[in-house]
């Protein structure tokens, strides 16, 4: 009689990038330190192979990113419930959430530009490989040019037209605004006409989710390439700029659970910091080892019962919620990268495009999807919106899972934070145990 044999495990994800990209940088290096970019036979390989692979790659992240987005940032909102119903806990958590987020994305801007990680790589270098595909390297960096500043800006994000608001890059914050606004009125609006339509969005949300999926199996391949490309262009001097670059964002990262949570905590839900901390150490570890804040939940809800002695039903309501809209550590993540590649790259962003960076990163926290390297869109589409070359993700994702549990452990903490903020004071409320009304 044959024994079954244990079907072999499958290689994750986030190994196969790592495989791609150190592939596709050992043979860059190799190239660049022996025959050299300029060869003809160099040139046929990036011609017809590791240009078209990655900007299929890039054009199927493209195409998906609109309805991803859209659908995730309206869904994030409408899952808060109904806000009105929970009265002062439910605006206390959705201002916690929007503050929080804010300062995130401001240290990761403040540190990026003090620290300039992507600083000093030869300009000459960087417009060699920005001149490849120069007609849309141009009209990026034309449009880009084109953005409106001060109040036209802030006039600019309500859109006349959402159909021609998504079918551009550079009004991708009209596309969100507008999510923005129906996720409130499904929130407000509870019947069975708009849960038809939440039901509706639902589906959208998981049919990008399902294909996004789907691309991102291809990321090994084309981080693979996306090195390549870069490495024989750069050489070595593409590691230290990725060292320093993950060396920033960890940083960044740190210093907001460490510092910026730590006041919060002391100031307003009138918390020790390091009792806190203590409390929360397992569900901190989980984060950190699955990169998951979902995965996390369940420890994280119990953490709060049985650690920080949170009211229950508020617990409940914040920890789910910031599962989904509470992505500090990512909406950071994401404002680093942006501003790094166009320090690597040559492109000067001026207060107004930052300014840009941060609301599109704050809004893309709320709804960012639960695949692996679900930041990625974000990155890429702000990278266009901004005139910084798209392929620079390929730059981030051999080292993205690192960093992606490090900001899933910010992201869990700080909901766990939130809730001990939002919990100041409510549990003296009779009742509250039972249900939460209106303040």
């Amino acid at each position: 009689m044959s024994e079954a044999r244990a079907a072999p495990r499958k290689l994750p994800l986030h190994w196969k990038m790592l495989i791609g990209f150190v592939v596709g940088l050992a043979a860059g290096l190799a190239v660049h330190y022996t025959v050299g970019g300029d060869v003809p036979a160099v040139a046929m390989v990036t011609k017809y192979l590791t240009i078209p692979v990655k900007t299929v790659f890039l054009n199927l992240i493209f195409m998906l990113v609109i309805p991803l987005l859209f659908a995730a940032l309206v869904m994030g909102v409408s899952e808060m419930g109904d806000v009105r119903a929970f009265g002062r806990v439910g605006w206390k958590t959705l201002l916690y959430t929007v503050a929080m987020s804010a300062l995130a994305v401001v240290l990761g801007l403040v540190l990026v530009n003090l620290l300039q990680p992507g600083a000093g790589v030869d300009e000459a270098l960087a417009l060699q490989l920005l001149s490849e595909n120069a007609e849309n390297a141009r009209g990026i960096v034309s449009s880009a040019g084109e953005q409106p500043s001060g109040i036209d800006m802030l006039l600019s994000i309500i859109p006349s037209n959402i159909v021609a608001a998504a079918s551009s890059n550079d009004t991708i914050l009209s596309v969100m605004f507008f999510a923005l606004m129906l996720g409130v009125g499904l929130v407000v609006n509870r019947n069975e006409a708009t849960e038809t339509l939440r039901r509706g969005i639902q589906g959208l949300f998981d049919v990008s989710m399902t294909l996004i999926g789907f691309v991102i199996r291809m990321a090994p391949y084309a981080v693979a390439c996306l090195m390549f490309n870069m490495a024989v262009v750069f050489g070595v001097e593409l590691l230290v700029q990725l060292g320093a670059y993950v060396g920033v964002v960890v940083l960044a990262l740190a210093l907001h659970l460490l510092v910026t949570y730590s006041i919060a905590l002391k100031l307003i839900a009138r918390r020790s910091p390091l009792e806190f901390f203590r409390g929360v150490r397992e569900a901190m570890l989980l984060a950190f080892s699955t990169a998951s804040s979902n995965a996390t939940l369940p420890t994280s809800l119990r953490v709060a019962d049985e650690e920080l002695h949170l009211p229950r039903r508020i617990s409940r309501f914040v920890l789910t919620v910031g599962a989904t809209a509470n992505q500090n550590g990512t909406a950071l993540f994401e404002g680093v990268t942006v501003i790094f590649l166009a320090q690597f790259f040559g492109v000067e962003l001026s207060l107004t495009q930052q300014v840009t960076v941060m609301f599109v990163c704050i809004l893309g926290g709320i709804g960012t999807a639960g695949v692996p390297s679900g930041s990625l869109p974000v990155v890429a589409l702000i990278c266009a919106m901004v005139g910084v070359k798209p392929e620079g993700i390929g730059l981030i994702l051999g080292v993205n899972h690192f960093l992606d549990m490090c900001r899933t452990t910010l992201n869990v903490t700080g909901d766990l934070a939130i809730a001990a903020m939002v919990s100041k004071d409510e549990d003296d409320i009779p009742g509250t145990e039972a249900a939460i009304g209106p303040a």
